[in-house]
């Protein structure tokens, strides 16, 4: 791989990026222990990946793990405004893995870096919103014939797949990284959660004690946000379209009210739905003067950023990554980061800690796609157990854990339908 067929922002960037890397590095053990393996067993030569991830220090260690094993790694953003340009350039640089994504980029560099990482003809792709997927089908119909399969970081990419499975128009596998245990209990809880409330700080140096904030969804992320908010002191308001997950809020303590009633109160609005439009204009014509809007779901489109703007008398960015839209009636909301995902647009992300487990996933998932010679049949798949308490345990090892092990008369009770009272 040349540097000059990768796009990034600025070379000069790369020493920089290579200790923020090494840093994250520091606190990846279970991807440190995969890379050791990987480095002796070398067991993705041949393999071409492509991946369509947010471009940090965390993702270069994936990145990096999967280069030891044998691969040959190409890298995409996965949403503009997630890039860490000094991490692009070290890759580049320092790695040499062909990296296409700047932190800023508009939507026809965005999709034009896409296509530059489908053009290193992938046999595995790796996405954080299925948009890889999404434009092979749809535009590059002629790699899928290469493609061994692929795996989905995140819910939202996750919902768009089963969608595309269900409807027949899935033409490879799919392992569904983010259903894993390890994963969506500690990075969608505990990662999304955290690094939510640090970019919604660092854009706007909020007190978050005594604030009414309102979480839109309450799955994995939905909870991981509120219960960090309760724990700085918020008053925190759960709306729900799930039943079960709003009974699951109350239970735990929260309030739950329909998101007209939130909207009249609430003092910051938190989406993590993966769905469209959660604030629409009918909540935005009731929130109160001065309210944040932050999402924290994939995709931008879970605020209705047009009908904000067609609302607007006045538009203007009042801090680096806010932006005031002043109302008729003169009310301010303010819009952050673009209502794109606040805890990467504003701030870092997950912590590597957590990242460690969710790349340690997709690093095992990469090997198992490339090492099954039969092959799946194109549809969207879990993690295999054993994977996922293979992670586990790892990550107990690397933190000095250790558990009980079933003893034989055990497994047998467990597995017997004999034994009984």
């Amino acid at each position: 791989m040349s540097i000059s067929e990768s796009d990034i922002k600025d070379l000069s960037l790369a020493r920089e990026g290579v200790e923020h890397i090494e840093w994250a590095g520091r606190d990846m053990p279970v991807l440190a222990l995969i890379r050791e393996r990987f480095e002796k067993e070398k067991p993705l030569v041949g393999i071409r990946v492509s991946g369509c991830l947010h471009v940090t220090s965390e993702t270069a260690n994936l990145a990096i793990t999967l280069q030891a094993g044998g691969a040959d790694v190409a890298l995409c953003a996965s949403n503009p405004l997630s890039t860490q340009d000094d991490v692009a350039a070290a890759l580049v640089s320092n790695y040499g893995i062909a990296t296409f994504a700047i932190k800023g980029e508009d939507d026809d560099t965005y999709y034009g870096h896409i296509r530059s990482a489908l053009d290193t003809v992938p046999n595995v792709t790796m996405d954080d919103g299925a948009d890889l997927v999404a434009t092979i089908h749809q535009e590059r119909k002629d790699l899928i014939k290469g493609v061994i399969g692929g795996t989905e970081e995140t819910t939202t990419g996750v919902i768009r797949l089963q969608a595309m499975a269900k409807e027949g128009m899935l033409r490879y596998p799919i392992i569904a990284v983010n259903e894993a245990d390890t994963k969506h209990f500690f990075d969608n809880r505990y990662g999304t959660g955290q690094s939510t409330l640090d970019g919604i700080t660092r854009a706007t140096n909020l007190l978050w004690a005594g604030k009414k904030v309102v979480v839109m969804g309450y799955g994995w992320c939905g909870r991981g946000i509120a219960n960090r908010a309760r724990g700085m002191g918020s008053n925190v308001i759960v709306t729900e379209v799930d039943p079960v997950r709003a009974l699951e809020a109350v239970m735990d303590g929260f309030t739950v009210v329909h998101s007209q009633e939130a909207a009249q109160v609430g003092d910051v609005f938190i989406s993590a739905t993966g769905g469209l439009h959660t604030m629409g204009p009918e909540q935005m014509a009731s929130m109160k003067d001065g309210a944040l809007l932050a999402n924290s779901g994939h995709f931008n489109v879970e605020i209705d950023i047009p009908a904000l703007e067609d609302m607007a008398e006045s538009i203007a960015e009042v801090r680096p990554f806010v932006k005031e839209y002043t109302m008729k009636d003169g009310r301010r909301l303010n819009l952050l980061a673009e209502g794109r995902l606040v805890n990467l647009a504003a701030a870092e992300g997950h912590p590597s800690s957590v990242m460690d487990m969710s790349f340690a996933n997709q690093a095992l998932s990469v090997e198992y796609l490339a090492s099954r010679k039969e092959g799946l049949e194109p549809n969207v798949y879990p993690v295999p157990k054993e994977m996922d308490m293979e992670v586990g345990r790892l990550k107990l090892l690397s933190m000095g854990v250790t558990i009980d092990k079933l003893t034989e008369a055990q497994r047998k009770y467990l597995n017997s339908w004999e034994e009984g009272t």
